[in-house]
């Protein structure tokens, strides 16, 4: 089993059930190396997330994964427009509980399978808990889930379905986030957090490597909707491992969407901060990157700037009238999906210019 290692003190620790952060405060990265990448392995396993299960760092031969799969990943890249040959929406909502979280809680859960865990407590705006309640009752693992209580009824039955315990949490996201964090010290249970366990990049990176294989390619440009950075980063991870690995010649830039009433990341970046400072969320319709004050800000920032992206901030009309045109070519997004259609139509986009866009999660999630 590897080891974390600590974002800013730079301590490492051995992995437990228990470990979710370091003594200093400090998120927690995984201490591995680049991996090797073996593209001739990749058909040896089952057309999903987990074709690329060696280059994420369980023990040698493990198969614990093939009892939780649901077969997530390898969603379809579709050409937008025929107008716009070189934009590509990539489905991500067509996963098992209709969400790209599906490939973090996967990847996730099958950690908390090996270490034996018997209980996690997650905290989500909605659909990274529904994507840990469904792969914790494939693992036969007890789920509390921590919620707002003005989330989408939806999003609350999908979680009840998984045979989850709700916990509505009235307040902010970071309350929310608080509440559950108390509950995992006071019980010392895992905390299948979608934010500070980095096996839950392991996950999200692989969104990068099926743009690579679908392509066979990289694009110029993805863009990415960020409040906590769970798909920001891992898009950065995979891509920067296929760089590494001479399989590509450039990294993709990252364009960052975030909407205007809730934006500590776009604001830091303007600013040329190296961390975001917590902001008051002035309420937006975009509930899943409504986060005031990101727990990986300075991982983000590195990142989009690593890559020369930019962020893009969103006005809430301009939501709603991407929502629509979206849905009118076909593609029926959650609210907080339509950012980044909105990112793409504020985004000044040269000619020939290859773009990706996520389509997060199914508009029928939403209110």
């Amino acid at each position: 089993m590897e080891q974390f290692i600590c974002s800013s003190c730079g301590r490492k620790h051995e992995i437990t059930p228990t470990l979710w952060k370091c003594e200093c405060g400090g998120v927690l990265d995984i201490a591995k190396g680049i991996p090797k990448i073996d593209v001739a392995a990749w058909n040896s396993y089952p057309d999903s997330l987990w074709r690329y299960v060696k280059t994420m760092p369980f023990k040698k031969d493990s198969k614990t994964w093939e009892g939780v799969t649901m077969g997530e990943g390898q969603s379809p890249l579709i050409v937008l427009d025929s107008e716009v040959p070189d934009t590509y929406v990539k489905v991500d909502y067509m996963m098992p509980t209709l969400s790209f979280k599906d490939r973090g809680a996967a990847v996730l859960m099958t950690l908390a399978k090996e270490l034996g865990v018997k209980k996690v407590i997650a905290d989500s705006s909605g659909n990274a808990g529904t994507a840990i309640a469904a792969y914790a009752a494939r693992c036969n693992i007890a789920c509390d889930i921590y919620l707002s209580d003005a989330t989408s009824p939806k999003k609350i039955d999908q979680v009840k379905a998984h045979g989850a315990t709700i916990k509505a949490v009235h307040g902010t996201r970071e309350d929310i986030a608080a509440a559950a964090q108390r509950a995992v010290d006071e019980e010392g249970v895992f905390y299948a957090s979608h934010v500070y366990n980095p096996y839950f990049y392991e996950g999200t990176k692989t969104y990068a490597y099926e743009i690579y294989e679908q392509l066979n390619d990289v694009p110029d440009s993805v863009i990415v909707p960020v409040g906590n950075g769970t798909l920001l980063l891992g898009v950065y991870y995979g891509f920067k491992e296929l760089f590494e690995n001479a399989l590509i010649e450039k990294m993709p830039k990252i364009i960052a969407i975030q909407a205007k009433h809730c934006a500590p990341l776009a604001e830091a970046y303007r600013n040329g901060e190296e961390t975001a400072q917590a902001v008051v969320n002035e309420g937006t319709l975009a509930e899943g990157i409504a986060i005031a004050a990101p727990a990986r800000s300075k991982q983000i920032l590195e990142a989009v700037r690593n890559t020369n992206g930019t962020f893009i901030e969103i006005e809430e009309d301009e939501i709603l009238d991407a929502r629509a045109e979206l849905s009118g070519k076909g593609f029926y997004v959650e609210v907080t999906s339509a950012v980044n259609y909105a990112g793409y139509l504020k985004y000044e986009k040269r000619p020939e210019e290859k773009i990706i866009i996520p389509l997060c999660g199914a508009g029928i999630k939403s209110k």
